[in-house]
């Protein structure tokens, strides 16, 4: 009697049972693979929580209207995001907030305070995700960070950006707001001690004195690492962060 042939393996070399679903193994990329293991780092061994707050945007996109309209009457100069805007006004805030800006090391049983302050920005790429370093954010102006993130957001989806252009970012800012998602908390990419996830705008009505109004809100949540940011730190921190939107000119 012939024996029957067994089924052929998959591209991982594991057979799967015979009553498993059928599928495809996708192998994971370099890339795939470094995510996954910094988020399972990220998850098991780093204390974290999270706070969040309403940022009323009316101001910022008042702001931006102004900048996109005259930008439109003369050469046509790059108009800085509401993205680029939440990245500058979270530069200023690392440099009045410096462990926010750091990274704990257990081994040396203390925590860096960096004097640099590179911020990240999380960009979607086909079945990844990367995220570019914008280099000493709290010294570059609001044009120069919206002409910089352009150009790194492009050699991410070109597939041209460079490792040194992901390394060593001491914070990262992650937007689900363009995809409609109000409120998330981002994971922290080690060893930073903290990520801020920016949500979508969304009008609601707010009191104002004898009567109400409607304000354009936009939830931010800051997770940190507890074991060199406090709550204390964390809410002062993020009330930096909506007090320079909601007065853009100081950005």
């Amino acid at each position: 009697m012939t024996p029957e042939a067994a089924p052929p393996a998959d591209p991982a070399g594991v057979t799967p049972p015979a009553d498993a679903p059928r599928g495809s193994f996708v192998r994971a990329t370099r890339t795939q693979k470094l995510i996954a293991r910094r988020m399972v780092e990220a998850k098991t061994s780093v204390p974290e929580f999270t706070v969040a707050l309403d940022v009323a945007m009316d101001a910022p996109l008042a702001a931006r209207a102004a900048l996109k309209e005259g930008a439109a009457g003369s050469s046509g100069g790059v108009v800085p995001s509401l993205n680029d805007m939440v990245i500058r006004a979270v530069a200023l805030a690392l440099r009045d907030h410096p462990r926010v800006n750091g990274s704990f090391d257990a081994e040396a049983g203390g925590f860096h305070l960096w004097d640099e302050v590179d911020v990240g920005f999380a960009v979607a790429a086909p079945d990844t995700l990367v995220v570019p370093v914008v280099r000493d954010a709290d010294r570059r102006s609001l044009a120069e960070i919206a002409v910089e993130t352009r150009a790194l957001a492009a050699a991410v989806r070109d597939r041209t950006i460079s490792p040194e252009q992901l390394a060593g970012g001491t914070f990262t800012v992650s937007n689900l707001g363009m995809l409609g998602i109000r409120h998330f908390e981002a994971v922290i990419n080690p060893p930073q001690a903290a990520i801020l996830a920016v949500g979508a705008l969304r009008p609601t009505v707010v009191p104002a004195r004898d009567s109400t109004a409607v304000a354009t809100l936009m939830t931010v949540t800051l997770t940190s690492d507890h074991r060199i940011v406090y709550g204390a730190d964390a809410a002062a921190f993020l009330n930096a962060v909506r007090d320079l939107l909601e007065e853009p000119g100081r950005l």
